[in-house]
């Protein structure tokens, strides 16, 4: 059975997955997508695969609005760390969810009662729209990104966006902590990032560079208007920005 799998923390992708062999054979996980721009035309292109493992919550967006788009039949899996009050409903209806961080015996009911789906060929009960809502309604959403998984000696650490000071990319996309501790962030590329943070927060100083607003410890102005950024202690890293970015810098800051 061909399984997808749409979720924007790669690493909790990447565990998921791994998960999902080794609980049932029969599991292929055909994509692993981290957006919903990515999942739409991913839709597009390719047929609806047996069963979809869903993140609610994505970088982008709801993965619900998913639903405005494209007439989804298989069976759907949300994966989520939303309060099983507010998911009551998908345990007596022909989806299911499992919260994260995900059990593997939950994750078995999950494929088995998506399996018993497929068999009985039933199809999703009209009162799947007030189920979304009830979610939807239950707890506010942020549009940005509130924290990021980095791996460190075979260990998955959250890391709090209001922690982070910094940004930057040498050879890979680096996340630095107000304390000065530096880990590898699984995004391809810094737009990537900045896509997920608040923008009142965090600015874009550079191409290698996104640095947070309470980071900046001082600014020194170079030759032909550019400004050099130092950043708090102990965090060593200094940023250049342009002459063309210069004013819009000072506006961001000054407010």
């Amino acid at each position: 059975m061909n399984v997808l799998i749409i979720e924007d923390e790669t690493l909790l992708a990447k565990e998921l997955q791994a998960t999902i062999s080794e609980v049932d054979e029969e599991m292929k996980v055909v994509d692993m997508l981290p957006s919903l721009k990515v999942s739409r035309k991913w839709f597009l292109n390719n047929p609806e695969p047996d069963i979809i493992f869903m993140d609610v919550q994505l970088s982008d967006g709801i993965s619900f609005t998913l639903f405005d788009e494209f007439q989804l039949k298989c069976p759907i899996v949300f994966t989520t760390a939303y309060d099983h009050y507010a998911l009551r409903a998908f345990k007596v209806n022909s989806v299911d969810y499992l919260l994260k961080p995900i059990i593997r015996e939950d994750l078995k009911r999950a494929i088995d009662k998506c399996k018993t789906l497929l068999h009985t060929k039933n199809s999703y009960p009209v009162e799947l729209n007030a189920i979304i809502q009830e979610i939807v309604q239950s707890k506010p959403q942020s549009q940005y990104k509130e924290k990021f998984i980095v791996h460190q000696r075979h260990q998955w650490i959250p890391i709090k966006t209001s922690d982070v000071a910094c940004f930057y990319r040498e050879n890979l996309n680096y996340l630095v902590t107000f304390s000065g501790d530096k880990y590898i962030l699984n995004f391809e590329t810094m737009d990537e990032i900045e896509e997920v943070l608040n923008p009142e927060q965090f600015y874009r100083a550079n191409r290698q560079s996104i640095v947070h607003i309470d980071a900046v410890q001082s600014i020194m102005p170079k030759e032909n208007s550019k400004l050099k950024l130092f950043l708090k202690p102990p965090i060593k890293i200094e940023i250049d920005i342009s002459r063309d970015k210069a004013p819009e810098f000072r506006k961001w800051l000054d407010r």
